[in-house]
């Protein structure tokens, strides 16, 4: 059996709801089993056999508003390996753009940020280009930075530790930087971070990325190797993020996540969350609220 998972934003899931749900998956020629409430009116799973799963996610993604689906096999949705992006992802910031702020170009370089988030533009040398802009940068903005405009996504922190505490191993893979990446890790509780360094020399920032650029190919052989590590199979891996340069890794993944994320991203993702926060991916995996550590 195969299970769609319908999570309500608002906590407005009802009962005919899920009645809706079972009658759009007969509708494609699916057998709909009883539903299951994992929490009253905010989450629940719908079972059924006999339609691919491609075929029930088209027919019950935007079928509620303000509901996310997840459609995955009912066997190993609990997953023992999450890699996840962290601007726009873990925290609610593209730091770049926060930091440009300071420097007096956010608009520029934002820009820039969409465009490569959107894959229009080759992540490495986007990057190169937006950090060059930022030659000249006092090292202090950084902390600035951190402390004035980092706020962690919600329910960041109740995904990783409840997902830990089930004995999962958790791994921050970012196309940002250090300074943030390592203190964002820490707070939320990931078991490891990897991230760009930013150059700094003589107290402001040089105009520089050290290498080699951590991007889209990192993400994906961080993935893998850390999955090979745990002598894990691909579906028992998560995978999410927001932009173009986390494809790969959620393409590898055995249930990868587009979450609020650009349309390349999405469509590329076994999962879009449109609606919901992170807890989206607890319910998904079958943890109750009453499981989740927070």
């Amino acid at each position: 059996m195969d299970i769609a998972t319908l999570i309500a934003s608002n906590g407005g899931l009802s009962s005919a709801d899920l009645d809706t749900a079972r009658d759009a998956l007969a509708g494609i020629g699916a057998m709909p089993g009883v539903a299951a409430w994992l929490d009253q009116g905010l989450a629940a799973d719908l079972p059924f056999g006999r339609a691919d799963r491609a075929g029930a996610r088209a027919a019950l993604e935007g079928l509620l508003p303000n509901v996310d689906v997840v459609v995955q096999p009912e066997i190993g949705r609990r997953k023992q390996l999450l890699v996840a992006d962290m601007d726009s992802t873990m925290i609610t910031i593209e730091c770049i753009d926060e930091l440009a702020d300071y420097a007096g170009i956010k608009p520029q370089i934002a820009e820039v940020t969409e465009r490569a988030m959107r894959g229009e533009l080759d992540f490495e040398s986007a990057l190169d280009a937006r950090v060059a802009l930022l030659k000249g940068l006092e090292e202090s903005a950084i902390d600035r930075c951190h402390a004035e405009r980092v706020v962690l996504m919600p329910g960041a922190i109740a995904l990783i530790r409840t997902m830990k505490a089930h004995g999962a191993r958790t791994i921050l893979v970012s196309g940002g930087f250090t300074v943030f990446a390592d203190r964002v890790a820490e707070a939320i509780g990931f078991d490891r971070a990897i991230s760009n360094r930013l150059g700094l020399s003589g107290g402001m920032l040089d105009g520089t990325v050290a290498r080699p650029i951590v991007g889209a190919s990192t993400k994906r052989e961080t993935l893998i190797s850390e999955r090979d590590a745990l002598g894990l199979t691909p579906g028992q891996t998560l995978a999410v993020g927001d932009g173009a340069n986390d494809i790969p890794m959620i393409e590898e993944a055995g249930l990868g996540v587009a979450y609020h994320a650009k349309p390349k991203t999405a469509a590329a993702a076994d999962a879009r969350i449109e609606h919901g926060d992170l807890t989206t991916l607890l319910y998904a995996q079958g943890y109750r609220r009453a499981d989740w550590v927070a």
